[in-house]
This record gives structure tokens, sequence and C-alpha cells, in this order.
């Protein structure tokens, strides 16, 4: 009788904790311990429409294929979207740099040292087949991520030591080290799978059934490498939780596969699909030409996108030898003229990249600053001499498309680098040109690339272009079987444990990690080490610019150019909050009206599916 008296009491006190524990807890995770915007009684984030009517198919398009609903593991084509089936602990909030509010997770408690933090889920989190989702499923997932996922995870959990389910609706992680001050926040963004329902499949397996998930849709009618359709779950779980109130409004988003830009654009001015988002200057400029634009049935709008603008450049593969001397890749940067094609092929739209961290507080501008120094004087002899002085900015030429000063420069970089020009080719001391592939998928972007292949060619380089579908460049970009390819590092305002992934010697052998350059050197790792590490948003602000600038003075990659808007155009039976989110799109606050006219439809040839 005592024993059983013992165990209730015990029971009792446990529960107790727990209930205090929570109460401690915080509805929002900010990076610095700063207050988040919105109050624990917030109802709706501002950039929302709390009554937006649920109704409607948003339809949208994609490039290429796929041929798999995994899209956390190094295999096989996932297809998009995605992330619409799945929920998180926590939920980013769009009109702030960084900071998260409960999902599954009601609130979150931190250690003062950050050695640790606790996420106390909601009792009523449901998965898609009613079952609950408890700390189980939690722990389930961040192990199996680990294990079994892409290596991404590997790297950006590395400084996660064990994840321990205390209880069924609460659950610690505990740090390595209290340093990484991102790691709650990161956490916060993990999706949780189901361990009930993946305990009788193979997590590291590709293929087309629709996988068990707890969020605002579930995958319906498939057509395999074509279509996918995500329909609104009805009796949703979060609905009416502020975080999700105003948003996934759409009964139906419908994704439809194209192998060909151009096809996939006149498919839209058919009303085969509703919204597109632009990335090609000479089609916003006059691709969408049409009676329904004429009309009004197609509407045409730039959203200020106030984003860090990251970078967007042709990347030199470095585990070449002809890429591992930097004059090379100077040189061959030289050869590339962004005034000329803005004019002449992208309407004067674009301004040219510069910075990895453009459009913020966060890029090196002129000569470093005594913050900067302290960090970057202790490597002064791993780095190179251009770090101390301006930050580098590309040349700019006239726009005439004659670069005789550019190329001049540039083969004098070769020249010191052991190359000449022998018979119209640059050759190096063993009589071998310097030749190289590009690979892409984008037809369209051969316009930008023939230009600067004429370039090379003048100075005897030659650059062969290579076109290949989606799954072959995915999978020879895990392989790293190229020799330049185009590709961006999208940046937030909060720059975090994601740069372990594009420049850390950790990641250069990772399949599927962004560090496509295979960049290794010990000082970019001390960097970005002490940027993860920054305590406060000044010393984060100063790695990062310190970071900036020993990525450009490397010339890793040629820089390309970016918009500080985003281009959408959608057929008119669309509605939007009049305040969008600071730092996102927020297609997903968007709504269907009764008023909009229904686009015709147009039957156009099988898609065989531009920048």
């Amino acid at each position: 009788m005592l024993d059983k008296l013992t165990t209730a009491l015990g029971c009792l006190l446990l529960s107790l904790a727990c209930t205090a524990s929570a109460a401690n807890g915080s509805h929002a995770l900010t990076l610095y311990g700063e207050p988040p915007k919105y109050p624990a009684d917030f109802q709706h984030f501002d950039y929302v429409n709390p009554e937006a009517p649920k109704r409607g198919t948003l339809r949208l398009s994609a490039f290429g294929s796929f041929d798999s609903f995994n899209g956390f593991i190094s295999r096989g084509t996932a297809a998009d979207q995605l992330g619409l089936i799945y929920d998180t602990l926590t939920v980013h909030s769009l009109d702030e740099p960084f900071t998260e509010y409960g999902l599954i997770a009601h609130s979150m408690e931190q250690a003062e040292d950050n050695t640790w933090v606790r996420f106390h889920l909601r009792p009523e989190a449901r998965f898609h087949d009613g079952q609950p989702i408890t700390a189980s499923d939690v722990v389930f997932t961040f192990n199996t991520l680990l294990e079994k996922g892409a290596p991404f995870y590997k790297a950006y959990y590395g400084d996660v030591k064990e994840v321990v389910a205390e209880d069924e609706h609460s659950v610690i992680f505990h740090f390595t080290h209290a340093r990484n001050r991102e790691l709650p926040l990161v956490l916060g963004q993990l999706p949780v799978l189901p361990e009930h329902y993946w305990s009788e499949r193979d997590f590291s397996r590709t293929g087309l059934e629709p996988p068990l998930g707890s969020g605002p849709y579930r995958i319906g009618q498939v057509r395999p490498g074509r279509t996918v359709t995500f329909e609104r779950v009805t009796d949703y779980w979060a609905a009416d939780l502020p975080v999700r109130r105003g948003f996934y409004n759409f009964d139906r988003i419908v994704v439809d596969y194209y192998r060909d830009l151009g096809v996939a654009l006149e498919a839209f001015k058919a009303g085969q699909f509703d919204f597109n988002e632009e990335f090609s200057a000479k089609n916003w400029s006059t691709g969408y030409d049409s009676p329904a634009l004429s009309d009004g049935r197609i509407i045409r709008e730039e959203i200020p996108n106030l984003n860090t603008r990251g970078m967007q450049g042709f990347v030199f593969n470095l585990r070449k030898p002809y890429f591992q001397d930097v004059r090379v890749r100077k040189a061959i940067a030289l050869l590339f003229d962004f005034e000329w094609a803005n004019s002449r092929l992208f309407h004067g739209a674009y301004e040219r990249s510069s910075s990895f961290f453009g459009n913020s507080e966060l890029g090196a501008e002129g000569l470093p600053g005594e913050d900067e120094l302290a960090l970057l004087e202790p490597l002064r002899e791993q780095l190179p001499a251009e770090v101390f002085g301006p930050a580098y900015v590309p040349p700019v030429t006239d726009g005439s498309g004659n670069i005789r000063d550019q190329r001049r420069q540039a083969y004098e970089l070769l020249q010191e680098a052991g190359w000449r020009i022998e018979n119209d080719q640059l050759v190096n001391a063993d009589g071998e040109q310097l030749s190289f592939e590009f690979l892409l998928i984008q037809a369209d972007f051969e316009r930008v690339l023939l230009p600067f292949k004429r370039n090379l060619a003048s100075l005897g380089i030659d650059m062969q272009l290579r076109r290949i579908d989606v799954s072959q460049y995915v999978n020879r970009l895990r392989s790293r079987d190229f020799d330049m390819v185009v590709t961006s590092f999208a940046q937030s305002n909060s720059p975090g444990n994601e740069q372990r992934e594009y420049w850390h010697s950790s990641s250069a052998d990772n399949p599927g990690s962004r560090n496509l350059m295979g960049l290794r050197d010990p000082a970019i790792d001390q960097l970005v080490e002490g940027l993860i590490q920054a305590d406060s948003r000044a010393e984060l602000i100063t790695h990062t610019r310190a970071l900036d600038r020993v990525l450009r003075a490397g010339h890793y990659l040629i820089p390309n150019y970016h918009t500080s808007v985003y281009r959408v155009a959608y057929w008119n039976k669309f509605a939007h909050p009049e305040q969008p989110p600071k730092y996102d799109l927020g297609l997903y606050t968007w709504w269907a009206t009764e008023e909009g006219t229904q686009p015709a439809t147009v039957l156009l040839p099988e898609p065989e599916q531009e920048p």
C-alpha cells in the first residue's frame, strides 16, 4: 500500500513539475533573448487576413520532374511543395529577422547558459491519421534524419549531444557546447515525422507512396513525374492557432511539371496554371503580352523583396586542378561582361551582385573596420592580402561589348599562373588547353552564357555548354561531377548554422551539401564557427562582414546579378493581404476570390517541360 502511495505521489510531483516547467516556458524563441514582436496572447500575424475564405484551387508549375515524396534523403528527385504536409515544432515569423513561435510546441524553455532547449508539445497536435504527435516522434525524427537523412542534417544539427523524451509531451535537446546561439531556433524548424508510420517502412528508399504528415495539406491525386495535387486537411488540428490563422486558404494546390520554361510560360498565359514567379527579365518585359494581360485577366505585380540578397554566381569546382589557382579564377571572372548582358539581354532590370550578404547591414563595404580587423589580423598569414584592402567589387564595363581592358588584365593573370596562348589556344606548360564544361538544365540560360563563352574563346579558353535533365543534374551535383554550374546561396537576415553547409571544410565532400565549390579553408572555417557562436547582433554583423570579405577575395564564383522585387504574374481570381510579410512573398496568405474571371482552358501540346 505504501509503495502504491509513493508511486502515486511521485507521479503527481512529476506532473506538477512538468506543469510548472511549461508555465515557465516562452511562446517564442529569439536569437539573443530580445522580446518578440508578438505577445503571448496574439491572435494572428499582421501580414495575414484572418477572415480569408477557405476555397478554390491554386495551380502552380514546377521545373523538370520528380520520382520521390521523400525530400529528406539524398536519393531521387523530390517533388516540390512537400513542406505543405508536415508541421514543425515552431513557425518562423515572416516579418522579423529570426523569431519563432510555437506550432507543435506550445512553449519552449532555454537554459540560461544555452546548453539545452526544451519543447512542450500541444496535446491536441495530431497526424493526419488521428494519432497524437508525441515527444517520441520528435526523438525518432531527429535520430532518423541523422542516421538516414541527407548528410546536410549531420552538419546542421552537429552541436546536439542528445535528444530525450522526458514524458509524452516534453522533449529536451542537450548541446555539446553553449556557443551555438542559433541552435534552439534551428531545432524549432524540425519537421516532426510519425514514428508509427515509418517503423513499417524503409526511410532510406525513394518512392511515390504519399507519406503520412500532420500539416495543412495531404497528398491527393498523383501523375508520376507530371502532377501532384495537395488537398487541404479540413479537420487540420492547428487551423485555429494564431500562427496558422489566415494561412493555407486554398482547398487544393496543384503542381504541374514542365521540362521547358518557355512552354511553361505559354501554358500560364493559356490558363493552365494560375501563378508564376518570373525570374527572367526578358520574359517580364515582353513575355506576358497577351489578350489576357491587356484586358486585366492576368495581373503583373512587383512586390518589394527586403530579404538579404545572397549570391547567385557561376561556381568553380575547386576539385579541378585548373581552378585551384585564384589567378585563373579571377581571370575567367573578368571575362563576364555583366553590363553588356544587362543592357542587351535583361532590359536593364538587374543590379550586379558583389556581396554574399547584399541588401543588408551584413555585407562588407570599403576597408575593414577595427572590429573586423580584430577577427582578421590573427588570420593574416592564411588570407590573401586583398582581404585587408577595400572589399572586392566586380569591375564595371561600358556595356558596349568591348572588354579590351578586362581581357588584358585576364591574360596578365593567366600568364602569371603559367598559361600562354599558342595556336589560338590557352595552354599550360604541358601544352594542355584550358577547357572546361558548364553544366546546366535551363535551355534559356544559354543566351547568358554564349557571350561569356565568346569572351573566353578570345583568350583561347574553351568552355563547353552541356545541358542535361533534372535527375542527371541532381546526381552529378551530388557526386561533384562538374566543372562549373550556376547556383545561388540564399541568405537570411540572421545567418547561422547553414553557413557550415555553404563554406565549411566539413561539408566539402558531403553529397547534397551546398559546398559545391569544395571549399576547404581553415581561416574560413574559423570565421564560420565564430559567426555561429556570436553572442550579440553586433558580433554577428562583424563576423558576417569579415566572412563576406574573405569569400569575395577568394573568387570562388563569378558574381551574377539580382533584383530587389518579387516579380509575380497571376490570374485575377486571387487576392492577398494589403500588407505583405516583410521577408517573404507570402503566397500561402493569399486566397481565392469569387469575383475573379476564370481563365479559359486551352489545350496545349503535351509539356516537354529562363533566367
